[in-house]
């Protein structure tokens, strides 16, 4: 399918945004990465502990899990932070378990030993998918901790990380669809999906939701398709940053 369709910020309709992937960002963390993802700005960081969760103990396996949070002023306007509120959000804990389930999906827990690797994501800047950045700059970060405890740099497949994970989202808007939406696009969409996606074409997670009107097979399938090759992308930008780190 192609269309004539310009967008906001001058992108064709299957066009992601500028992406770059910044490895090593933090000097203490022992994996890091900025992801700079058009405006949206996802700072990920990986802290390793020799020990798991209680329902871990005993098993040999290790463990990875997720902790999500927006910066007061990462949105145009101030968002109150969610520790002077004193709870967690329902979409916080949404996003955090899906990055969490997105990077144990590509680790071989076994082979961790009894560690936990635990990401910070932290947005600086909020201009949409800021839950696709994260889990695309998390793998990053995740690699270069896995590294810095192992001592080696295992091609993805290999070692704890059996393969890459990206993510992406796509929409319809104006009845067209669209790739990577920016937050005005992402608030006017009719239909919006998160699609997580490893390096060997499996999904890890497809989230789907009419806005607007209910969509058929066959818009699924289309989207579908438009996020595989947007996150076939993705996966360049993150070999590309991993490079740097040898």
């Amino acid at each position: 399918m192609t269309t004539s369709m310009r967008r906001i910020n001058g992108r064709a309709w299957n066009e992601l945004r500028p992406t770059r992937i910044l490895p090593g960002y933090l000097s203490f963390a022992e994996g890091s990465a900025l992801i700079e993802l058009g405006l949206t700005r996802v700072l990920c960081a990986v802290s390793v502990e020799d020990r798991v969760p209680p329902f871990r103990r005993g098993s040999g396996q290790g463990w990875v899990t997720a902790e999500y949070s927006m910066l007061p002023r990462s949105t145009q306007v101030r968002t109150p932070r969610e520790s002077t509120q004193g709870r967690v959000g329902g979409r916080t804990q949404e996003i955090q378990r899906l990055i969490g389930r997105s990077l144990r999906a590509v680790t071989d827990l076994t082979v961790l030993g009894e560690r936990t690797f635990q990401v910070d994501c932290d947005v600086l800047q909020a201009d949409g998918g800021t839950r696709t950045a994260a889990i695309t700059g998390s793998y990053v970060a995740l690699y270069q901790a896995i590294r810095s405890v192992y001592g080696s740099s295992p091609p993805a497949g290999q070692g704890p990380l059996r393969s890459a994970v990206a993510a992406t989202s796509v929409g319809i808007l104006n009845g067209l669809p669209l790739l990577d939406l920016c937050y005005e696009e992402d608030s006017q969409a009719e239909v919006d999906f998160n699609v997580v996606m490893t390096s060997k074409g499996e999904f890890v997670e497809i989230q789907g939701t009419a806005e607007g009107r209910p969509f058929s097979r066959a818009v699924v399938d289309q989207l579908l398709e438009l996020a595989q090759a947007g996150i076939q992308q993705l996966f360049q930008v993150q070999q590309e940053a991993i490079a740097q780190l040898s």
